[in-house]
């Protein structure tokens, strides 16, 4: 018995070092993909795939819209870019394809919650009540949402509207809070739904509205977006604003994973001042191809996300 335990201990201590026994999940043929951290469904999808698909809006300029060559640009979509281009160096895939899917006003939503999208990247406010479909990034934009009207007519508010048309864009939160707000003051306002923001515009240039609710910022793109057609004369924009909006990218409501890392490459941009440089070339220089320059510079709700990111559904967050 002696020799044979003698025998045992000789044979431990002579074992090479790639035979010596290891601590369960720190060594072994798994050990690298069990010491990384678990990517969620997206990434490893991504992964599994090589493709991403992001959602664009076609004509909501400056955030997303086409080009000269038909392929999705704007704010939104460029830092969409920026987050592919860290998934290429994480997921190590080079060679990563982009799959650009357009949607719209009614579609967006319903196509991040089911899948489609991995990222929708066009003009989408976080709310609490979407946030029970889908998930959003950190904020990306801060708008308010303001009337404009026709021949200097100036009105502050919805009650300026009573029993009158009012336009704004289907599946929006400003034509929400128009119904909202006109069912619980009795307006008997009349409201017309464009199927998007040149549709809504041009209900209201034709006169079949007497008034157009929508965000600011879309407002004044719609507005330059005309050129020598409209006078500044033509067209009135409310000094008041009825709701605030904070933009996000939309994201998997079920993947926070995912959710994270957007985050991380968006809070990179807004920590080392880079934002401003991608602001400033979407919203204060000559837009390609049309060369319009919105002249709209980074308001003080913005700069403070910046300074402080969050993802807040919550309006009173940003005023």
């Amino acid at each position: 018995m002696t020799a044979v335990l003698l025998m045992l201990v000789w044979t431990a201590g002579a074992l090479p070092a790639s035979a010596a026994p290891v601590k369960p999940g720190l060594a072994g043929p798994s050990a690298s993909r069990l010491a990384q951290p678990p990517e969620g469904p997206t990434l490893t999808r991504i992964r599994e795939t090589g493709v991403v698909v992001i959602g664009y809006r076609p004509a909501s300029a400056p955030f997303s819209y086409l080009d000269a060559q038909l392929r999705p640009t704007g704010y939104s979509v460029e830092l969409c870019e920026r987050v592919i281009a860290s998934l290429r160096v994480r997921l190590k895939l080079p060679d990563l394809e982009v799959r650009r899917v357009a949607v719209g006003s009614a579609t967006r939503m319903p196509m991040v919650s089911n899948g489609t999208l991995d990222m929708e990247c066009g003009i989408t406010t976080n709310t609490a009540e979407r946030a029970r479909s889908q998930a959003f990034s950190v904020t990306i934009f801060v708008a308010e949402t303001k009337l404009m009207t026709r021949h200097g007519e100036k009105v502050q508010s919805l009650l300026d509207l009573r029993g009158r048309p009012v336009v704004s864009t289907i599946g929006t939160t400003s034509i929400q809070h128009l119904a909202k707000v006109n069912e619980q003051q009795g307006l008997n306002i009349r409201i017309v739904a464009g199927l998007d923001d040149p549709d809504a515009f041009q209900l209201l240039r034709s006169g079949r509205a007497d008034a157009f609710m929508m965000d600011d910022v879309i407002i004044r793109s719609l507005l330059a977006q005309q050129g020598a057609a409209v006078s500044t004369d033509d067209y009135v924009i409310s000094d008041r604003a009825l709701t605030v909006e904070p933009y996000a990218i939309g994201l998997n409501r079920d993947d926070p994973m995912f959710k994270t890392m957007v985050d991380d490459v968006l809070t990179g941009l807004y920590r080392s001042g880079e934002i401003h440089t991608i602001y400033r070339r979407w919203f204060e220089s000559p837009l390609p191809p049309t060369g319009i320059n919105l002249k709209l510079p980074m308001n003080a709700a913005f700069r403070r996300v910046v300074a402080q990111p969050t993802d807040s559904p919550d309006p009173e967050r940003y005023r």
